[in-house]
């Protein structure tokens, strides 16, 4: 049942923007994209975000998740302080199954942003692919008391219900 729902849900959370953030936009991947992002210097697209983060969220979109988290990973790590990246890195970390560093790129962007709607959202839907319920609905139950009428929340609690 998770895996019908996971891909979509994960990407329309990531559109969801962070207070200070620009909103995700899904481009079609391009062929500039697909070239190796280390022999490109960092630059700002015209959104603002580096190659990486825009490569990362493409792959994201098109589920390549292995791709997208090396992608996520290169974001995060020539800005480090970027939240977006590490939400999007902790998201591809929970299509691969890999869980703890999924924990570990939840926690970077909790020290950045603090426990907002999103994170937590995100966080609890991380608990209920892994099948720890009682922290899927710790972290739900507060992302619902953040923001209790978004609708992703709201979806998810009900996922969790069943």
């Amino acid at each position: 049942m998770f895996n019908v729902l996971r891909p979509a849900f994960l990407i329309a959370l990531l559109a969801v923007p962070l207070a200070g953030c620009e909103s995700v936009a899904h481009a079609p991947l391009d062929v500039a994209a697909t070239q190796d992002s280390a022999a490109r210097p960092a630059r700002a697209s015209a959104t603002g975000e580096t190659p990486s983060l825009d490569r990362a969220k493409s792959l994201f979109a098109a589920g390549n998740f292995g791709l997208a988290a090396d992608a996520y990973k290169n974001a995060v790590e020539s800005g480090p302080s970027n939240a977006e990246a590490w939400i999007g890195l902790a998201a591809a970390y929970d299509e691969l199954g890999r869980f703890d560093l999924a924990d570990r790129a939840y926690g970077a962007a909790i020290r950045i942003t603090g426990p907002t709607a999103q994170v937590l959202n995100n966080r609890g839907y991380s608990h209920l692919l892994r099948g720890d319920y009682k922290g899927a609905r710790r972290d739900l139950s507060a992302a619902r008391a953040k923001d209790p009428n978004n609708p992703r929340i709201v979806q998810n609690l009900r996922l969790l219900r069943r």
